[in-house]
């Protein structure tokens, strides 16, 4: 079984997700690929838990283990 193309698209939507995440930290608007609304990153957890970049509609959701 061939895995190349599958790396290939983790690797890619990896590396996109960083990006957003590099944007979104220096507080630049980054809009949902799906629906248009900003993407907002959320880092007000609790120590111990979770915290998020996500659109209103939920379309981007990316959780984000906090230390």
């Amino acid at each position: 079984m061939d895995f190349s193309q599958l790396n290939k698209a983790r690797a890619k939507s990896f590396n996109d997700q960083k990006a957003l995440l590099k944007k979104l930290s220096k507080g630049q608007t980054v809009l949902c690929t799906d629906c248009n609304q900003p993407v907002l990153l959320d880092l007000t957890g609790a120590e111990g838990t979770k915290g998020s970049a996500h659109c209103a509609k939920g379309c981007t959701n990316i959780a984000l283990d906090l230390m």
